[in-house]
């Protein structure tokens, strides 16, 4: 019986764990076209196509011999000032968690390549991606179904006191279970 109940929790906490998780997203600047001058890629049009969140992380890929990125703030990014850039990145292939709301301004900071339309605005909205999605309820219209009391059962006692055991081993996590079977 106790390996039975683990065999059906782990999958849970499993579960329980991607979804916490499940929220960071990555996104290649530029898509697969990358950081470049070429293509008239739109960076502008990608970021607004976005929806970046605490602990996404950027990734842009370049060719190092041509391009590189700098962190700037905003008067720097509306005007293509590369002097006093807050961080500078020159591998290729940099990647960047974003860890703060708010906007993070981007460009290469190779002359003329900002003024090309190199540069990127990620800006991180303080909504969470749960308040930001709009629920079937949303409408100023509609309201949400209502069930009256009377027509919703009582808990069945034989099952009330499992159940309380189950949601108590997922808290506890997997390392609990040898204690908790005998309960």
């Amino acid at each position: 019986m106790a390996l039975v109940e683990r065999s059906m929790v782990l999958p849970l906490v499993l579960v329980t764990m991607q979804i916490s998780f499940s929220y960071a997203a990555i996104y290649k600047v530029g898509d697969s076209s990358g950081w470049t001058t070429l293509g008239n890629i739109d960076y502008k049009k990608w970021a607004a196509t976005k929806n970046f969140q605490l602990g996404d992380t950027i990734i842009f890929e370049y060719s190092a011999k041509f391009h590189n990125v700098m962190r700037v703030t905003h008067t720097m990014y509306k005007t293509c000032n590369a002097s006093s850039p807050i961080a500078t990145f020159t591998t290729g292939n940099d990647t960047i968690k974003i860890t703060t709301h708010g906007h993070h301004f981007f460009f290469c900071g190779v002359p003329g390549h900002c003024q090309a339309g190199q540069k990127v605005d990620i800006n991180v909205l303080k909504v969470s991606p749960v308040a930001s999605s709009p629920t079937p309820y949303s409408s100023a219209l509609a309201s949400p179904p209502t069930v009256p009391a009377s027509n919703v059962p009582a808990p069945s006692p034989s099952n009330a006191a499992p159940l309380k055991f189950a949601a108590l081993k997922m808290i506890m996590g997997f390392w609990a279970m040898p204690f908790l079977v005998h309960f």
